[in-house]
């Protein structure tokens, strides 16, 4: 049941990729908003993230778990970056935004936890990020259907995943900020004063975890890799810092937001760091920041009143909450009861899902998705040809898919 809930996700994660870039996003929108269906999503995503911090780490300690196949995990693993995908795609939209009712708090506080450990990130870590778990290093979901795969390489994935989905909640996080107008008033005040995101965005402005640099040259992370940035586009923003930067605009420069908000010594000086962010070659790419610098200058020599205490009554976020009081001290049995009832299939199970897996992801559409062209998965170099069999994997030379024949026959074999 929960496999076909996934497949319904991602294929709705793929349709709202395919209709973004047609700019055809009204039927899904009108789909989602019309079934109730953002609630379910944002409950579906922070379970998903409750049990990679409960369950999978069980999972990994357990010594007796050898799965015949670690696929079904890595859909597990991939499942909340498919709904913060699908997610980030629609938040566009104020009819969005305002379906998702109470649950924003949760979602709000979900994009919290996330850039948190985005901040926490440091350059040097991210320099180890971009070297040591670049995708090619990492084994292929193919591959995972018919060899099992050490732990170790499973948390490499969630790892990488977990950066990539932070970067996902960021933009989330921006788009709630553009309807700050339409929030509950507990949405506002859960932003501003509960979690300070005002001085967190700083905290990304100054330390760019999607920024590193590796033997002199400056590298960023765009369109899920890393690549290295020619001198002269050193200083061009980036997708992920106008982001941020819109939302310090969204959080700052709102009546509403400057009426809340907590201006006391420490949130002032933070703030005043953006000063040194703000130049000449910053501005002409975001005009708005010259509202920004104007407000900071401001701020700088005057004191703001203090925030008018309206709220008698707040509401608070219940999903999180809720799913860790109803299990807790439960977690070792669920992990047990899933190794075996979830992830230990039998042979024809496996070959059953591999099957559903291959309609659900589609290759052909998925390809047509994917900006750079597909390489070998031999040699690295470009691809022009692929498995005839099971269509999944990438060579291109007839020699290297001779080569790779012996470690690729399983899994073609379950996939065909």
């Amino acid at each position: 049941r929960w496999l076909r809930q996934h497949e319904y996700v991602e294929k709705l994660n793929m349709h709202g990729i395919l209709s973004a870039s047609a700019g055809q996003e009204q039927l899904l929108t009108e789909l989602l908003v019309t079934h109730g269906k953002i609630p379910v999503l944002i409950g579906e995503l922070i379970s998903v993230e409750i049990w990679k911090h409960k369950i999978f780490p069980v999972l990994c300690r357990l010594e007796d778990f050898k799965p015949r196949s670690t696929f079904p995990i890595y859909v597990v693993l991939h499942h909340e970056a498919s709904i913060i995908n699908l997610l980030e795609t629609v938040f566009f939209y104020k009819e969005i935004c305002e379906s998702a009712e109470d649950s924003i708090l949760d979602l709000i506080d979900y994009c919290h936890r996330k850039l948190t450990l985005l901040a926490a990130r440091s350059t040097k870590a991210q320099a180890v990020i971009s070297a040591e778990l670049r995708a090619e290093h990492l084994p292929s979901p193919s591959s995972m259907q018919a060899d099992p795969v050490p732990p170790q390489e499973l948390q490499k994935q969630a790892e990488l995943m977990e950066f990539e989905i932070s970067l996902k909640a960021l933009s989330v996080l921006r788009f709630i900020t553009d309807q700050v107008d339409s929030l509950p008033l507990s949405a506002l005040t859960r932003m501003l004063n509960t979690h300070n995101l005002p001085c967190l965005l700083v905290e990304l402005v100054e330390h760019c975890p999607w920024s590193c640099w590796e033997a002199g040259k400056l590298k960023k992370f765009e369109n899920g890799t890393w690549h290295v940035v020619p001198p002269e586009d050193q200083v061009k923003m980036t997708k992920l810092d106008g982001q941020v930067w819109l939302a310090l605009l969204n959080l700052l420069l709102s009546p509403e937001c400057q009426r809340k908000y907590r201006f006391d010594g420490f949130n002032k000086s933070q703030l005043l760091k953006l000063r040194a962010f703000l130049t000449d070659v910053l501005i002409d790419q975001l005009p708005n920041l010259v509202e920004m610098q104007r407000f900071l200058g401001y701020l700088a020599v005057t004191e703001p009143a203090p925030p008018k205490k309206d709220l008698i009554l707040e509401q608070v976020p219940v999903i999180w909450d809720h799913i860790l009081k109803k299990n807790s001290g439960k977690w070792e049995a669920i992990a047990k009861h899933q190794v075996k009832h979830a992830f230990s299939p039998t042979e024809e199970e496996l070959k059953l899902q591999a099957r559903r897996w291959a309609q659900t992801y589609s290759l052909d559409m998925m390809e047509a998705l994917v900006p750079d062209k597909p390489r070998c998965r031999v040699c690295g170099v470009e691809a022009a040809k692929r498995c005839s069999r099971c269509r999944n994997e990438w060579y291109c030379t007839r020699a290297c898919q001779v080569q790779h024949w012996q470690k690729h026959k399983p899994a073609c074999n379950l996939m065909a």
